[in-house]
This record gives C-alpha cells, structure tokens and sequence, in this order.
C-alpha cells in the first residue's frame, strides 16, 4: 500500500491487520508503516551530521536499505513471521548502504534469527528478536560506540524485556519501546561529545526511532505522510538526495520560494501538501520558506496554486525527475578502459565519487569502478556484482569512504573468493594503494603491501559549511569555507584560497614533496588554475599537479605526499 492508503484505512482495519498474534502479513504492515515514516522524516535524519558538510547520508542510507528489505517482501504471501523475518533481513542485507544501512542490516538479521520458524509473534517472541538483534548488531561492528544506533536498539531491547514483565499487550509495548527509543536518541549527546559539540542527535538513532515510531503511528492511527512540522534551515534541505528515491508517479520536482501571509499556518500547509505530493520539505530562512515536493505530472501546479493563496510567491522551479535522473546516471558511467585482468591476477575494484577520478583510478589499473562516495554509498549487492563476475579469485577492494568500508566487508564476506577489504578512508589513500599493486604478485603480498600504501599520503577535502557550529574548537559560520585534514575540521574561511592555505599548513606541507589538486564539480577551471599557481608560489620546491575529479559537494580533494 502507499502511505496514502495505509492512513486512510480505519483504526479497525489498521488492528485487524496488525492482530495479535503477529503474522508474517502483521508484520510486513508494521514494516511498511515503519520504512514510510522513515521516508517521510528523512532529510530531518539527512541533517543531523555532526560536520557541517553538504552530505549528510543518513537517512536516504536507512530508507534505501529499509526499501531494499521491504521490496523483498512487497508481493509475498507468506504468512509465517519467521520465514517473513527471513527474507526482510535478506533483503536488508543485499541493499544496504553506508554504515547506518549495514548496522540496520544486522538488526533485522538478529531479529529474523531469533524468530527462526515462528509462525506468529506474540510479546514473549518480540523481546527475543529484539534482544537478538541488539546482539547481533553489537557483535557486527569491530569498536562498538555509544551514543549511535547501536545504544537505541540496545535501549528498544531493554524496555521490551521490562515492558514484558508487566504486560502481554503488543502495542503497550510497541508505546513503550517508543518512549525508550525517543528518550534514548536524546541522551546521545551525552554518551557522544562530538554529537554534544556540534548541538545534534546521532542520526542514525534518529532514523531507528522513526521506524518503530511508524509503526506505533499506523497502530495509533496517525498519518505517516505528514513530517512533523519541523522546519529546517534552507542550506539543510538536502534536496539532491530525495531523488534517489522517486516514488513511481511522481516525476516532477517542485520547489517554491515564498514570503507567508500573516495566516499562515504550517501544520495547515504540510496537510493540503500531502494530498498534492510526497517528499515534502519546508525550509526557513530569513523571512522566506521554501518548499519542495515530488508530485505526478498532472499536479505539476497545484503546489504553486495553493501556496499563492497563503503568500507571495517569490521564485519557482519545476524540474522532470526522469531527466534528471537518466542525466545523472549518465554523467555517473563514463566510458573507460579498464584492466583486463587475467585468471589468477589480482582485481582491485574502486569506489570513485567523480567521473574524472573514475578515469584516474582506471589509468592505474583498477578492474571494475563502482559509483559511490558521500550522499551515495553503494549497497552491498551492488559491491557483490562489481567483481562476482571477474575472470579472477583474487579481488582488493578499495572503498575510498569511511562510511562504505563496513558494507565492503559485508560483501567480502559474501562470496567464495578471495576478497580483500583495504580500509581507505579517502581517495588520495585509495590512489595511493593503487601504486603499490602489480597484478601478479603474490596476493598476500599485494594486500599487505597496498596497506601499507594508505599511510603514504596526507588527505584535505574543501567544501562549504551547511550551518553554524563549533567543533574540533573551531568555529565555522554557515556559508563558510571549511577544510578538513584527514578527516578532521582543521579551519573556516571566507573563501577557497584561504581554506586550501590554512590546510596546507596544518598538514605540515613542508615535510611533503608533492601536492594534487583534484577539483570538484562546483568550482571553475580558471579559479583551481589560479589557485595551483598560488600553491607553486608558496611551495616552489613542491611538484604542484591538477586533475579533474568532477566529484560533488567537495570544491577540492587534495593529496599531499
């Protein structure tokens, strides 16, 4: 059913669905519910990142990995909750997506383990494939932290075991899981400093509440197409992302600047919105609002009709989401030639978040290149059918993003080859790996080797603050430019030049030999060549180069060896 329909059905019809004891049907309800709500607040989960950077992932990550596992179900039958369980960890697993993703994978694995072949869940088997899940998911990650997902599902299991005891009523339970999880995901600043620094709630705990918290609104009876009328700043809104998951039918893009009228009223607003249209987003920002939504073609004006009775309308762009997105995809798949390896070499596949430094990573001899970096982290199915079908049993796998490396591993782990995961945080590191490896040498060797490659290079990214904030004790203002030194927030300045400058030093250049310049989709030739030229001034000892990297977000990447 689409949410829609799920809200429209009557508190009779939602219990009668979702009876007690919970079939595999039940529970396919309460997913739904679950993934729809996720969906509808997921830019609000997009935006808790602790770095003030354009690429928060959280939430597109979950929702993705959440539609993966519900698309395994959508048209089954089944009706044993095991079996169902099964095939939604299944699904969970192949389609999921950064970190977050991978860990909500493991959730439900733990879950579907502890149902088994359950052929209906009563409370006594809800605590059990919580407690599982809590398990499972804890024992998936190498260093487990607090103040993540991981404390709100462990919190979620903590509450069923307690509720338990003193009742055998499935939404009694379900409410207080809720509350546990509400009350969790707010404590996390204070098991996390880093969460506390940057003023936000670990976004992945944020994206775990949404799906139990939808699942209780279906059982309540609430709309689960409505946001909660949470306004975010406009720089936030993170409207790239939501193309990714286009609902079918609604392939046109929406977006409306304007100044409200003395009656206006959001909650009003978000309500006549939701029989128009989904993806609903509504920003602020210095007396304008600004509103996005996905909506079929025949309703490509009706946003713009109803908000120019609630205001003035200062500015409106429509956008065909088709075109948009087969341009993307496009722009994503350029042509090149890549290493033919041969039986019994080495394959190394590489996650690249440009087309320019897709053609580097193919000019030194990578095999197979996977679309993917910050904002796009690929599943787990998609890493799999990157190399299953190489003529070779040796593969390296260089993710080239912190938040693709647990999703790596995963799908390493997946098959008969022999898949080593090297854990490259960045692209410099990756690039740097890539000139350790000769393809017919000794596979352990390669892989110790390329290991040792990582360390060989300093790492900067140079982008633009989303919002306001201190952390690392460095105060950035939204709209600033911001450096990062592997991985670290190192200074804000009021332009590229500044920011590229201040990283240098603070990566003590001096030690190094080489600057590269790869530069993003964001800024103009002639600024980057201007730039180069600076550095050569600054470092004229220093080998000075410049390559396309055509990735988004990130103005520059830059490797320093």
């Amino acid at each position: 059913m689409s949410a829609a329909e799920l809200t429209k059905l009557s508190p009779a019809e939602r219990h009668k669905l979702v009876s007690v004891p919970i079939d595999g049907q039940g529970l396919k309800t309460l997913l739904e519910a679950g993934m729809i709500w996720l969906k509808t607040n997921q830019q609000i989960v997009n935006s808790l990142n602790v770095f003030p950077v354009p690429d928060g992932d959280t939430g597109t990550n979950m929702v993705l990995t959440m539609q993966a596992a519900f698309d395994e179900i959508e048209k089954s039958g089944i009706d044993n909750v095991g079996q169902l369980s099964h095939a939604v960890a299944r699904g969970a697993l192949m389609g999921a997506r950064g970190n977050s993703g991978v860990i909500l994978s493991q959730i439900w694995r733990g879950f579907a383990r502890a149902l088994d072949d359950t052929p209906t869940m009563n409370v006594d088997n809800l605590v059990e494939a919580l407690v599982e899940a809590k398990e499972t998911a804890y024992k998936g990650v190498v260093r487990p932290v607090e103040g993540t997902i991981l404390t709100v599902i462990k919190d979620i299991a903590t509450q069923a075991e307690v509720s338990a005891q003193r009742t055998t009523s499935f939404t009694e339970v379900l409410a207080d899981i809720v509350q546990a999880a509400e009350a969790s995901v707010e404590r996390t600043p204070d098991l996390l400093p880093i969460l506390k620094q940057a003023g936000v709630v670990d976004s992945g705990g944020k994206g775990l509440l949404c799906i139990f918290e939808g699942m209780w609104r279906f059982i309540n009876g609430d709309p689960l197409d409505k946001p909660l009328t949470e306004v975010l700043p406009l720089s936030e809104m993170a409207m790239e992302n939501a193309m990714e998951t286009i609902e079918p039918g609604q392939d046109y893009e929406v977006v409306i600047d304007f100044s409200p009228g003395s009656t206006f009223n959001l909650e009003d607003y978000y309500e006549e919105l939701t029989k128009i249209g989904s993806s609903i987003q509504v920003g602020e920002g210095e007396g304008i609002y600004r509103m996005h939504i996905h909506v079929p073609q025949d309703n490509r004006y009706q946003p713009i009709d109803h908000t120019m009775t609630l205001g003035t309308i200062k500015k409106v762009m429509i956008e065909n989401l088709v075109a948009q997105m087969q341009e993307k995809n496009n722009n994503k798949n350029p042509k090149l030639k890549l290493a033919m390896v041969q039986p019994g070499e080495t394959a190394v596949v590489a996650v690249s978040p440009g087309p320019g430094l897709s053609r580097i990573f193919a000019s030194l001899g990578v095999a197979a290149i996977v679309q993917g970096g910050q904002t796009m982290n690929p599943s787990i199915k998609e890493l799999l059918a990157s190399f299953e079908n190489l003529p070779t049993e040796k593969v390296v796998i260089l993710p080239n993003n912190k938040n693709i490396i647990m999703a790596a591993k995963e799908a390493a782990s997946m098959t008969v080859k022999n898949v080593a995961v090297i854990p490259t945080t960045s692209v410099p590191q990756g690039l740097s790996a890539m000139f350790r490896l000769i393809p017919d040498a000794d596979f352990d060797k390669i892989v110790s080797s390329m290991n040792e490659g990582v360390h060989d290079v300093e790492t900067g990214e140079i982008t633009t603050a989303t919002r306001t904030v201190e952390v690392d004790n460095v105060q950035v203002e939204k709209g600033q430019v911001i450096a990062l030194h592997n991985g670290k927030l190192v200074c804000s300045a009021q332009s590229i030049e500044e920011a590229c400058e201040a990283l240098l030093v603070a990566a003590d250049t001096n030690d190094y030999e080489r600057i590269t310049l790869f530069y993003g989709e964001d800024i103009e030739i002639p600024r980057v060549n201007q730039l180069s030229d600076k550095i050569r001034s600054i470092y004229p000892d220093h080998e000075v180069e410049v390559h396309e990297g055509g990735q988004p977000h990130y103005q520059l990447i830059i490797a320093i060896e």
